[in-house]
């Protein structure tokens, strides 16, 4: 088991089989977990509190996170008079609109690690914490299902509490449904794995390096999006992580843009007529492919994005935090990014009803 509980965009859940339905029986250690905030950035610069919580049974204790101005994140835990006091520095960027915040605990090991990740982005600041106090799991159903005692800042979509310390760095996309084409004909993306080879329209067939996947929230920058066929070509629906994104070119693109290709997030299509949010799921599973130069896979006729690590083969103490962690050195490679516009939202709505036209 790896998440136990979630809160936000009206939802509300908690694992019944690791959260206990009494009280005393919440009344135990977590000796590792995460907990991961997701935060819309204001226009304006403001302290944000992100989340806090006071309580006093079975013993007083203060979870406390906020975001400041400047751009740093302060995280203070108190568990039984025991404070634990941490701070992330970054660079405050106006061009920002959403951040991850992950707190990560393993206190039997005495390691914590306090990071904070650009969704859509390869931005990540990260920093190893001191020896960091168990949470409760009475907490966790206090931040999941008692928001009077909870304050949270309307700007933060979710919050989510694991058992595990969790990845971070680059993230799948694809639902294991996904159909991925190879030289046998379309597979599952959730089938492939190191030996297979997938066929790819500019570099032909490319051996798969390595299958990624990872389990999360279905809420914020992970809330599974539909794109709907036959919009851009496809032929049948595609369910992606937002951040997924296709890679778009043909006669349309040059006019319109001025380029041979374009990359469209699968969020830049939400609310119009080529893609909508999947809803009533609490968590989802996606999955990625890793290809030597990070090549487009074909899938429903479409081209979409494979998993980018540009040179975190040379962060080599990072890089066992992430989904590579398991994968052989030798197997990384580095990637050099295609340069390709990325499209906004109206931009890419535009391109739909030029395609639809």
């Amino acid at each position: 088991m790896s998440w136990i509980g979630l809160s936000g965009q009206g939802r509300a859940w908690t694992c019944p089989r690791r959260v206990a339905a009494t009280a005393p029986e919440r009344h135990v250690l977590m000796p590792r977990g995460s907990i991961m905030i997701e935060i819309r950035v204001p226009p304006e610069e403001r302290p944000q509190t992100l989340l806090y919580y006071r309580r006093e049974h079975p013993w007083p204790g203060t979870i406390s996170v906020q975001a400041m101005p400047g751009g740093g994140i302060v995280l203070v835990l108190d568990q039984g008079g025991e404070v634990f006091h941490t701070v992330l520095e970054r660079r405050n960027d106006s061009r920002v609109d959403l951040l991850r915040v992950t707190f990560s605990w393993d206190s039997e090991a005495r390691r914590g690690w306090l990071t904070v990740e650009q969704p859509g982005t390869d931005t990540v600041d990260t920093t190893e914490t001191p020896p960091p106090p168990p949470f409760l799991m009475e907490d966790v159903f206090t931040l999941c299902h008692r928001p009077q005692l909870v304050t949270r800042d309307p700007d933060v979509i979710f919050h989510a509490v694991s058992e595990a310390v969790e990845r971070v760095g680059p993230m799948p996309g694809l639902v294991a449904q996904v159909p991925v084409l190879t030289p046998q004909g379309y597979r599952r993306a959730g089938d492939l794995r190191l030996g297979d080879t997938v066929t790819t329209r500019n570099a032909g067939v490319v051996p798969v390096l390595a299958r990624v996947t990872r389990r999360m929230p279905a809420l914020g920058s992970f809330q599974p999006v539909r794109l709907r066929a036959p919009y851009f070509g496809l032929t049948r629906d595609l369910v992606v992580a937002p951040y997924q994104r296709m890679v778009i070119g043909g006669s349309e693109v040059e006019y319109i843009f001025g380029r041979q290709a374009v990359l469209i997030p699968a969020l830049a299509l939400v609310n119009g007529f080529a893609a909508v949010y999947e809803e009533g799921h609490d968590l989802v599973r996606y999955h990625q492919l890793l290809l030597p130069g990070h090549e487009p896979v074909i899938s429903a006729e479409a081209e979409l994005e494979t998993l980018y690590v540009g040179r975190l083969r040379r962060r080599r103490e990072f890089l066992q935090r992430t989904l590579l962690a398991d994968v052989p050195p030798g197997l990384i490679p580095e990637h050099a990014r295609a340069g390709l516009k990325i499209l906004r939202p109206f931009e890419a709505i535009t391109l739909a009803e030029a395609r639809a036209a």
